[in-house]
């Protein structure tokens, strides 16, 4: 147990990424010449963390068992189940299998640049915290369009940020916060700390990430991560 507490890292696989225009889900393609997911799972079973919950497609289930946790030893992962119709369903499927932990790190396995730095960083500030997000800042301007694609506002870049992923989470507040989630109607939520800024008014602590933990989405995504992989 990592400085006295039971870390769990919920690892998110069963997203289709339609923008790959490939017919495997870009999760299980080729990364210098293991699968995508491989390079999360190995990145927690290496860490502190104490047990990993795999959340796959259905249909992927047992391919996850046998064709990665299985055959590349993650013992860690002891759980594989299923996801929801959306991101956030998946969590809350995760969470409600990682009972009697103290904190949850949410990762998109579509980003195998993940390092022990990251993963370290989250864990000592989410004990601080109890929410907290690796990100970077942003390196563009940033603009705020209308309706019709015409820019309305300009942000000062030195208050925005990318944010990835892992997050990290006290596990009681932020069942809590699905809890509350749940009895709303959702909307346009695209990762977790929005959940808790939204249904506990919670704010997350940024810490930085690195440029290089990149998420996989287009084609041209895996050329750049095998690059990063080798000099990671």
């Amino acid at each position: 147990m990592y400085k006295g507490k039971h870390f769990t890292a919920i690892v998110l696989a069963a997203g289709k990424g339609s923008r790959m225009n490939s017919d495997i889900p870009k999760q299980y393609m080729k990364l210098n010449g293991k699968e995508v997911i491989y390079y999360s799972l190995k990145a927690f079973q290496d860490s502190p963390v104490d047990n990993i919950v795999l959340v796959a497609g259905k249909q992927d289930i047992d391919f996850c068992r046998e064709e990665i946790v299985e055959k590349y030893g993650f013992d860690k992962t002891k759980d594989i189940v299923e996801g929801g119709s959306e991101r956030y369903w998946s969590v809350r499927n995760g969470l409600t299998v990682s009972k009697g932990t103290d904190y949850v790190l949410i990762h998109d396995s579509a980003r195998p640049c993940i390092n022990d730095k990251i993963i370290l960083s989250l864990m000592d500030e989410v004990i601080i915290s109890g929410a907290c997000t690796v990100g970077v800042s942003a390196k563009d301007t940033i603009k705020v369009v209308d309706e019709n694609n015409y820019g309305i506002k300009t942000p000062d870049r030195n208050t925005l940020w990318q944010v990835q992923t892992p997050q990290g989470f006290s596990y009681n507040e932020l069942l809590m916060a699905y809890s509350e989630m749940e009895k709303n109607n959702a909307g346009n939520i695209t990762d977790d700390t929005m959940i808790v800024e939204r249904y506990l008014g919670k704010k997350s602590k940024l810490i930085l990430g690195d440029y290089r933990n990149i998420k996989i989405t287009t084609p041209e995504d895996i050329l750049i991560a095998e690059i990063f992989l080798e000099n990671l």
